[in-house]
């Protein structure tokens, strides 16, 4: 299946930004990223990894975005991983590999930190690198062609600490040994079962189902969805009770106009339109 030109419902004129293998979509409230790179099946090179933060602190600006779909340009791969072309030039060295390694972990906290919702959308491969950008979404939907592999026991490094704990975090303590000690790739039905991804749909229809969703988030109250990601985060860094600040963003919510006009929606029995504030 060619990918598709209109993948979800346009009422407004698309606002396209591309750098070099990356392409920025705004269509009114979603946002898509693409790794633009089909002939390397889109791996990750270092300069896509500087381009990444500065590309979503764009949609940070506007915070009319309320949904981030990231994507691989087509659908033999989502990422094939980090460009190992670069392992013996930019990577080389500690010097290198420290440099490299604080660019990857710049990128993966701006998707992690983003103010919205993220999804990966994951057709094919998505190895290495790849699936280290997808950890650091909130939500993944994969094709049931998928495959994951994280392979630095392959190629002679470590996994960061803070992409090990998203694979924890998501997968446990003994699927995430597993897959770090094995490098082994695993099926999407198995990244389904070990909570890797969320949902599996065939390639045909991932698209689709992966902006309904897009969509349907970013129909809700943007200021929730704000505070419940905060929350979320919070609760992932080890925090397991309320504190004044959790206290102050809940309550907060209460005096807002997108709690006003939820409460009237749905005692009048119509769809909720939230302004953010």
């Amino acid at each position: 299946m060619a990918e598709s030109a209109n993948p979800i419902p346009r009422k407004a004129a698309p606002v396209r930004t591309k750098i070099d293998h990356l392409r920025l979509d705004v269509v009114g409230p979603v946002a898509t990223l693409t790794l633009n790179r089909p002939e390397r099946h889109n791996a990750l090179s270092l300069d896509m990894y500087h381009q990444i933060p500065e590309m979503l602190s764009r949609l940070e600006i506007d915070r009319t975005v309320s949904s981030l779909v990231i994507r691989g340009c087509g659908l033999r791969a989502f990422s094939a991983g980090a460009d190992i072309t670069e392992f013996t030039t930019v990577r080389a060295g500690a010097e290198g590999a420290r440099l490299y390694n604080l660019a990857v972990a710049e990128a993966e906290r701006a998707i992690s930190n983003f103010h919205a919702p993220t999804i990966a959308m994951v057709h094919g491969f998505c190895i290495g690198g790849g699936c280290g950008l997808a950890l650091s979404c909130d939500l993944r939907l994969a094709d049931t062609a998928a495959a994951f592999g994280i392979t630095p026991a392959r190629l002679g490094f470590a996994y960061s600490l803070e992409s090990t704990k998203r694979l924890m975090d998501l997968a446990g303590p003994a699927e995430a040994s597993y897959l770090l000690f094995s490098g082994r790739r695993v099926s999407a039905e198995r990244a389904l079962w070990n909570g890797l991804v969320n949902e599996v749909h065939p390639p045909e229809e991932l698209e689709k189902v992966t902006y309904e969703l897009a969509v349907e988030i970013s129909k809700r109250a943007p200021m929730s969805l704000r505070a419940t990601k905060e929350i979320i985060g919070l609760v992932r860094a080890g925090q397991v009770r309320d504190d004044d600040y959790t206290t102050a963003l809940r309550n907060d919510l209460f005096e807002s106009s997108d709690y006003i006009e939820g409460v009237e929606a749905f005692l009048g029995k119509r769809p909720p339109h939230f302004s953010g504030c």
